[in-house]
C-alpha cells in the first residue's frame, strides 16, 4: 500500500519563498541585468555584454582593493581567533563571576557599527580623544587621518575591540560543552595544561571555531561601516577596501554598470570561500561523528 504524502506543508513555505524572491532574487536579477548594460541617463540602456566584467578584471583599482580586503581579514582572524581562545581559556566556568564575564563580553556586539566608528573616531583624535592625546603627550607621531600605518592600526585595533567577543563566547560555548570526565582522566593521568588544552579543549572546540572563522572572515570581508566612518577610505586609498570602492563607484560615480558587475563579482567572491569553508565544517562533523 503506498503511503501518501501531504504536501500542505508547502504551504507553510510558501510565505518564506515570497519574502527571499521579494528582497534578495528580484534585486538580485535587477543587478545582473544592469551589469550587461550602459546608461545615459533618462533611463536609457545600451548593452555591452561582458565589457565591465573585462573592464574590471584589468582594472587595478578592483585589485588593489582586493588585496587590502585579504590583507585586513587575514590580520583580524590572526588576532582575534587566538585572542578569544585565550579570553575564553580565562573565564570563569560557573558562579556569578560567569554570568557577569558573559554580559560584559556581550556589551562591544551590542553597539550598532555606525556608533563604533564614531567613538573611535573621538577616541583617536590628538586634540580630544582620550588615545590621541595620550600618545601625543607621549611624544609618539599618530595621526589615522594622515598616516596610512596609523590608519591600519586604529582600523585593525577597531576591529579586534568590536568582534573578539563573538570569537570568545563561541569558543567559552565549545570549552562548557567538554564532558567532566575528559579532563578528570587528564587529571588522572597528570597531563599538564597544555596537553589538556592540545588533546581535549582544541579537539572539541573545533566546530565552534570554524564558525567562528567564518562568521569571523565572513564579517570582516564585507566590512564598510566602521573604517567609513572612522577613515572614509583614506588617507588616500589606504583603507579603501572593496565595500568602500564599491559604494564610491555606485554612489559616488553613478557608474551603474561597472557597480552591478562589481557586485556580482564581489558576491562570487564570498560565496566561493563560504562553500570552502562550509566544506571543511562538514569535514570536521563526519571526522568528530567518527571518533
Amino acid at each position: 500500500m503506498e503511503k501518501t504524502v501531504n504536501q500542505r506543508a508547502w504551504l507553510l513555505v510558501l510565505p518564506v519563498l515570497v519574502l527571499v524572491a521579494f528582497s534578495s532574487i528580484i534585486p538580485m536579477m535587477t543587478v545582473v541585468n544592469y551589469s550587461f548594460q550602459d546608461s545615459f541617463g533618462e533611463n536609457i540602456f545600451f548593452w555591452v555584454g561582458l565589457e565591465w566584467y573585462q573592464e574590471l578584471l584589468r582594472s587595478e583599482r578592483l585589485w588593489d582593493a582586493l588585496g587590502r580586503q585579504l590583507l585586513f581579514s587575514f590580520i583580524i582572524l590572526m588576532i582575534e581567533i587566538p585572542l578569544g581562545i585565550l579570553v575564553a581559556l580565562s573565564m570563569p566556568k560557573k558562579g556569578i563571576s560567569a554570568s557577569i564575564c558573559l554580559v560584559l563580553m556581550s556589551l562591544p556586539l551590542l553597539i550598532p557599527y555606525n556608533v563604533v566608528g564614531t567613538i573611535w573616531q573621538v577616541f583617536g583624535r590628538a586634540d580630544i580623544g582620550l588615545l590621541g592625546r595620550t600618545l601625543s603627550d607621549l611624544g609618539i607621531s599618530y595621526n589615522y587621518s594622515q598616516n596610512a600605518f596609523d590608519a591600519w592600526v586604529t582600523v585593525i585595533i577597531m576591529d579586534v575591540w568590536h568582534w573578539t567577543s563573538l570569537v570568545a563566547l563561541l569558543a567559552y560555548a565549545g570549552l562548557r560543552s567538554i564532558p567532566k570526565p575528559y579532563y578528570q582522566a587528564a587529571m588522572i593521568d597528570q597531563a599538564s595544561r597544555w596537553n589538556v588544552f592540545r588533546y581535549i579543549e582544541l579537539p572539541k572546540m573545533r566546530g565552534v571555531l570554524m564558525i567562528a572563522i567564518l562568521l569571523r572572515f565572513m564579517d570582516s570581508f564585507m566590512i564598510y561601516t566602521e573604517p567609513f566612518v572612522l577613515t572614509g577610505g583614506g588617507p588616500g586609498n589606504a583603507t579603501t577596501f572593496l565595500s568602500i570602492d564599491l559604494v564610491k563607484m555606485a554612489l559616488g560615480q553613478f557608474d551603474l554598470g561597472p557597480a552591478a558587475a562589481f557586485s556580482l563579482m564581489y558576491f562570487l567572491v564570498i560565496l566561493l570561500i563560504s562553500y570552502v569553508f562550509y566544506t571543511v565544517m562538514i569535514t570536521i562533523d563526519k571526522d568528530e561523528a567518527k571518533q
